[in-house]
């Protein structure tokens, strides 16, 4: 804990590049590491998810927008089978050969975009061995989908150098992500769903991405919340989705849905009478375990508050926005289970500062929390989550702002 008297540091910012500064620095990457010019440079944003937090994979709604920090790749195809990767965050030169990528095959930050191009291949496209430089802006481990901008700015890159003609139309975008989700789960081993691949290749400038995850359809929806601005807490507590925590909760879901007798938790939710209540009091009676009980109820209820956020961003009610942020916030700490000391004291203390709401975003276990604040705050919230850390001796956070940006591009 720290004196009364010392203060708090300044608070960390973490601004998005621009675009021209972005590409320049990944075409500079490639040349020096391959001695080569790039074919071409792609970029693609990260996320926030505003609301609905592992309904992804249940079948749910989200509710996330694309930020303005993006990872950019620079790309070339080869002649033969042998990829080459080099990135600015890392040290020396990823190989594999493309033709032996298969699931268990590989290993390391080269297998997100290995495993975009065995995806690719899966689904009938001809995939040639390329070289990629990256760089990026998104925070990587700060649950903003540092591992979806990653692949998908090679997806977009390889559709546009293959002549796919994907990356054209919503249609095509689809398929996309769906590639870059098979890398992350059976190539990285990281068991997401996909509303961040959804969120980095199919949202649209300006406007939020209400999501349906139970059949890929999509509405924009326009973001720009009058009066307000989110301000991102990145925590800088470590965070892995590929540890087995987020896995046991995606299997506990699964069991409880074919105990259940249905394909996932939201075909549950809509068949049930009574509403949301009704589903959750139906599926007690179902389940015997309480941990089971609890996942379930945090997922039916995130369905349920997603769908009521929804409608208060079309209605411009801001206020009821935060109070359902908030509501996810504590469901998600307390049934299930994925919010961290760092996560809560950041929620907290945006919230005795003025926030309209806050809640953790991105799978939980570290990462980042968001915070609905009045616009022209930012600054004044931020000082006081890093006075917040100071107190509680947790190492400082950083912080960004972003509207809701552009897809893979």
């Amino acid at each position: 804990m720290t004196s009364p008297t010392t203060p708090a540091p300044a608070p960390v910012w973490l601004p998005a590049w621009e675009a021209a500064d972005g590409a320049a620095r990944v075409r500079a990457l490639f040349t020096a590491t391959f001695d080569a010019e790039p074919a071409g440079t792609f970029s693609a944003p990260g996320r926030v998810n505003l609301i609905g937090e592992h309904t992804d994979y249940n079948g749910g709604l989200a509710l996330p927008i694309a930020i303005e920090h993006r990872t950019w790749a620079a790309v070339s195809l080869r002649e033969d089978s042998r990829v080459r990767l080099v990135s600015a965050q890392g040290q020396g030169v990823w190989e594999c050969d493309l033709d032996e990528v298969a699931p268990g095959t590989v290993q390391g930050w080269g297998a997100y975009l290995a495993g975009v191009a065995w995806a690719l291949r899966q689904s009938g496209r001809t995939v040639p061995g390329f070289e990629v430089a990256v760089d990026s802006c998104v925070p990587f481990g700060a649950g903003l989908s540092s591992s979806a901008a990653l692949e998908a700015s090679l997806a977009i890159g390889l559709d546009s150098l293959l002549g796919l003609g994907l990356g054209g139309d919503d249609e095509g975008r689809v398929v996309l992500a769906a590639a870059c989700v098979r890398a992350e789960n059976e190539i990285a081993g990281a068991a997401t769903g996909g509303m961040d691949q959804a969120a980095s290749l199919r949202a649209r400038d300006g406007f939020a991405l209400a999501l349906d995850c139970l059949d890929s359809s999509v509405h924009h929806e326009p973001f720009a919340p009058e009066g307000c601005e989110l301000l991102v807490i990145d925590t800088r507590a470590p965070h892995s989705l590929n540890d087995g925590q987020y896995a046991s909760r995606r299997a506990t879901c699964d069991a409880a849905a074919e105990a259940l007798g249905v394909p996932t938790l939201r075909h549950w939710l809509d068949a049930a009478e009574g509403g949301v209540d009704g589903a959750v009091a139906a599926a007690d009676a179902v389940l015997t375990d309480d941990v089971a009980r609890r996942r379930v109820r945090h997922v039916l209820t995130e369905i349920d508050r997603t769908r009521r956020a929804h409608v208060a961003m079309r209605a411009g009610d801001w206020g009821a926005f935060g109070v359902l942020m908030d509501a996810s916030h504590t469901s998600l700490r307390d049934d299930y289970e994925v919010t961290v000391p760092e996560l809560d004291v950041a929620v907290e203390a945006a919230r005795a500062a003025g926030a309209l709401g806050a809640r953790m975003t991105g799978g939980g276990f570290g990462g980042s929390s968001i915070a609905l604040v009045p616009a022209g705050t930012s600054a004044a919230v931020a000082d006081a989550v890093v006075a917040a850390y100071a107190d509680h001796g947790f190492g400082a956070p950083a912080f960004l702002t972003s509207r809701a940006a552009g897809p893979a591009a």
